[in-house]
């Protein structure tokens, strides 16, 4: 038996760091069921509530969740969602509403990390005509209760301070395409180098050895499933580098059965920080694993055509390898 049937956490969670995680922590430790409530007016750069949301539901898949977004509140006819420098009690207020009317559920306690929880948990007992508990938790060290807003100033150097699932969110993809002998693999791994961080190879290549050149239709779906495997499960500094991307894989399949199941055509909208589309001025090598200098020309046209169809924007590169990854560095140079 539990100290408490049903505790509370309210934060921004931007991002979720190790101090949130903690306190949410107590809480289940307490708690029978916990309640995570988040919000913020404005939205902080990085932490949309998209995010934040998945955030949660992958950390604490056993809480109740909720990320208040506008839309989601006209729906629930709730007012607008309090500015994050309205007074204390109007964030009070409408939390215990929110709680009425959305988790329809009293909790028994609220988890801070402040001071500002013996008012809160006030004005919660008020509202709900029964006792609040006001849980604080206290901090050992600064890890404890790290700062979101240093976070924000520099997620990198405190990468530490968040689980994997949520830095993953702050790393700047970088994505290869580019028809049959565009220099892919090589630029990969250089760019990788020049940036100090980690790439991912192409799958479906390493599998088409494997199945000497064989694949049929669900093996396609595999490689795409598995090339996103592998980006989430690198561990990379600022920056990831992927030799490809499922987008590829539907092309593939599209071009061998003239169809692609809708699980394919989901990982094809995989978002992407930049887009690289290598050039054809290389001279085409036929490694064996290749379909021709036709089938290049044919490719390549393709990834224009989708890119523009798509709205995705992408840079092109040429030339050198050296030449490529200057290119791709003076670009990164104007977005930072």
């Amino acid at each position: 038996m539990k100290r408490f049937t049903t505790g509370l956490v309210v934060g921004k969670f931007a991002p979720l760091h190790c101090g949130h995680e903690r306190l949410i922590n107590a809480a289940l430790a307490q708690c029978e069921t916990v309640l995570l409530l988040s919000y913020s007016v404005p939205e902080l750069p990085g932490c949309e509530p998209e995010k934040r949301q998945r955030w949660l539901q992958l950390r604490f898949p056993q809480c109740q969740s909720l990320v208040l977004m506008p839309e989601r509140v006209a729906q629930w006819q709730l007012p607008a969602i309090p500015q994050n420098d309205d007074p204390a009690d109007t964030h009070r207020h409408y939390v215990a509403t929110v709680c009425e009317q959305v988790f329809q559920q009293h909790p028994q306690a609220v988890f801070t990390g402040e001071d500002y929880g013996d008012g809160f948990a006030a004005v919660l007992s008020a509202r709900f005509n029964q006792p609040v508990t006001h849980v604080r938790l206290q901090r050992g060290t600064q890890a404890d209760a790290p700062s979101g807003t240093l976070i924000r100033a520099d997620v990198h150097r405190h990468r530490a301070l968040l689980a994997e699932e949520v830095y993953r969110d702050f790393v700047f993809r970088i994505c290869l395409l580019g028809g049959e002998s565009t220099g892919k693999s090589t630029l990969a791994q250089a760019l990788a180098a020049a940036l100090h961080t980690d790439f991912v190879a192409e799958f479906g290549r390493e599998y088409w050895e494997a199945k000497h050149g064989e694949l049929s239709y669900d093996d396609l779906l595999h490689i795409a499933r598995t090339q996103v495997k592998r980006e989430d499960a690198a561990h990379p500094a600022q920056y990831l580098v992927c030799d490809t991307s499922p987008l590829t894989t539907l092309f593939y399949t599209l071009h061998q059965f003239g169809q692609a199941p809708e699980e394919l055509h989901q990982l094809a909208e995989r978002p992407y920080s930049l887009i690289i589309l290598c050039d054809t001025d290389f001279a085409f090598v036929q490694d064996g694993t290749r379909q021709g200098e036709a089938f290049r020309h044919l490719q390549q046209a393709w990834y224009e055509r989708e890119l523009a169809r798509r709205r995705l924007p992408f840079i092109r590169v040429s030339g050198a390898l050296t030449e490529r990854v200057a290119q791709i560095l003076a670009h990164l140079s104007t977005l930072h």
